[in-house]
């Protein structure tokens, strides 16, 4: 199960943009045509997070359905699959969503946002 090492690094990228604030809820968006079994980084995430800024934190995890666009009649298509094809029967197509694996947002606990933006800022 590849999910734990993929959750363990979605996981210090919310820490990192944390920048020791609390994290309370961290949404991500996983592509259904990624490979990627989202319920294996929901059961994952809890003990991914434990000891970080983001242990406690809520995970909501919005799958994104594939779509396609057809090389040869240009018509975009649901994409269930990754052998689906074009209503026109054409094999030949790009991706154009299903395969995301994207921290979308973090909510950080109130009071963190300050601490954090004032973290972030350049000494002089």
């Amino acid at each position: 199960m590849h999910e734990i090492g993929i959750t363990r690094r979605i996981v210090t990228i919310v820490a990192e943009r944390a920048r020791g604030g609390r994290v309370r809820r961290v949404t991500l968006e996983v592509g259904k045509l990624s490979g990627i079994a989202s319920g294996a980084i929901a059961f994952c995430f809890a003990v991914a997070a434990r000891g970080t800024a983001a242990e406690g934190a809520a995970l909501d995890i919005i799958e994104v359905e594939g779509r396609a666009r057809c090389r040869d009649c240009g018509a975009e298509f649901a994409m269930p699959t990754l052998f689906a094809a074009c209503a026109c029967r054409s094999r030949r197509f790009d991706l154009v969503t299903g395969q995301e694996l994207k921290v979308t947002t973090i909510e950080l606990e109130e009071g963190a946002c300050a601490e954090a933006a004032a973290a972030a800022r350049p000494r002089s």
